[in-house]
């Protein structure tokens, strides 16, 4: 593969040995017991149910939107030469702290069973204020599990607090992995062109659901946005010449509300049911399927009585339509699968080869569930002396399966963290 968003399959199955292994984390007690006051046996959501009905399917449809080519160069030209991912990581200067150096308390939020192998801790000077969402990887961009030289993780994060115009501006941190005892990053804001590429707006979304696939990254759109998913070119990241919290052209420069990098939206798909239609709240990258699809699922309340659709879409594989979703005429996007599963409170959704994989949220920051189903039913792990199936963490947004190393990674908290697929398949009961 060519650093430069070009990209040749390499073989399936190819091991990185060595990369991220090692053995399981000891949790601190705090970690791996469960109060009575949190123990409660979880109903089995079941088996997948198929929603095969056209208009099933049809109201799970989205429309493709590019940003005009003009306004991406206008604003290519404006701010100066992009950077690609590679130079974006050597101004990576910030750390993430070890498992060993993280508090008990941010060591909550790993799972008790299965036990993660690999885990770190976000610093909080400038995470402050910000809220974790979804994890995707380079194992996801490319087969080989490399974008260029380098192994990379991205981490997706939202604005919670501070003025109300900052609140729920998404930014990405891209994580250098090369090295699994030091893991460093930066930061990058995701940003809209807007005023055909005379300036740029931060997009307002919690970043609940994000695929890095070839030399685009999707990320999940807020409810109160038009769209259902932006899409960004990973080689189009671009400096910001102004430090502080403005967004976008200012005086002297351009601003990234403080990171040192930006990323402009270079297309959008929009539900084609219009408003009331499901939207992804969470993705994943599924490369077990022919094509590669990107798996979908839907929010549901907690303490709902309703389960969550679980819906797939082909990624295009047309000459110059890498990284995007396969669309028809009117740039239309249909799906390929369809279920229901019966678990309410969904959040993170993973699809690998006959297994589906559904984190459900735990109450009020208890552990969730992580469930596996299929077309026979459900499983998951147990754990406690009540034999309890709320052992996985409090809350995780996405799931990414990074198959050169066999591994799952998501965050909960201020905790990132990884184990293997084999591990919740063994859990499993």
């Amino acid at each position: 593969m060519k650093q430069r968003g070009r990209h040749r399959r390499r073989r399936r199955g190819r091991v990185l040995r060595g990369f991220l292994a090692g053995t399981a984390l000891a949790l601190t007690a705090a970690a791996t017991m469960i109060s009575a006051s949190q123990a409660t046996v979880s109903d089995g959501p079941g088996a997948l149910e198929p929603l095969t009905s056209s208009a099933d399917t049809a109201a799970l449809r989205l429309t493709e939107e590019t940003v005009p080519q003009a306004s991406l160069d206008r604003l290519a030209a404006e701010m100066g030469p992009a950077v690609g991912v590679g130079e974006a990581l050597s101004a990576a200067g910030r750390s993430l702290r070890g498992a060993a150096g993280c508090t008990g308390g941010e060591r909550d939020a790993l799972p008790v069973a299965p036990t993660a192998t690999r885990a770190y801790c976000w610093n909080t000077d400038d995470t402050a204020g910000w809220e974790p969402g979804a994890v995707t990887t380079s194992g996801d961009a490319d087969e080989d599990g490399r974008w260029g030289a380098h192994r990379v993780i991205v981490s997706g994060w939202s604005r919670d607090s501070g003025p109300v115009a900052d609140r729920g501006l998404a930014r990405v941190a891209f994580v250098d992995a090369d090295d699994p005892a030091r893991l460093s990053y930066t930061w990058a804001l995701l940003a809209v062109p807007v005023d055909g590429g005379r300036d740029y707006r931060g997009l307002v979304s919690r970043v609940s659901g994000m695929v890095w696939y070839q030399d685009k990254l999707l990320v999940t759109a807020g409810d109160g946005d038009r769209s259902a998913l932006y899409v960004y070119d990973v080689d189009r990241i671009h400096r910001a010449t102004a430090s502080g919290s403005a967004v976008g052209r200012v005086p002297g420069g351009w601003s990234a509300h403080g990171a040192p990098y930006v990323l402009p939206a270079v297309a959008s798909y929009r539900p084609a049911g219009g408003s009331g239609a499901p939207r992804p709240a969470t993705v994943s990258l599924d490369r077990s399927t022919a094509p590669d699809t990107l798996v979908a699922g839907e929010w549901t309340l907690d303490d709902g009585d309703r389960g969550a659709r679980l819906w797939r879409y082909a990624f295009d594989t047309a000459p110059g339509r890498a990284g995007l979703l396969a669309a028809g005429p009117a740039g239309r996007v249909g799906v390929t699968q369809a279920y229901r599963t019966g678990a309410s409170g969904v959040r993170g959704v993973l699809s690998h080869e006959d297994g589906w994989y559904v984190s459900r949220s735990g109450a009020e920051d208890r552990r969730g569930t992580l469930w596996r189903q299929d077309a026979d039913g459900a499983r998951a792990a147990h754990c406690g002396a009540d034999d309890s199936r709320d052992c996985w963490s409090p809350r995780t947004e996405s799931l990414s399966y990074w198959a050169q190393t066999g591994e799952v990674w998501t965050q909960s908290g201020r905790m990132l963290f990884a184990l293997p697929l084999a591990s919740i398949d063994r859990s499993a009961e």
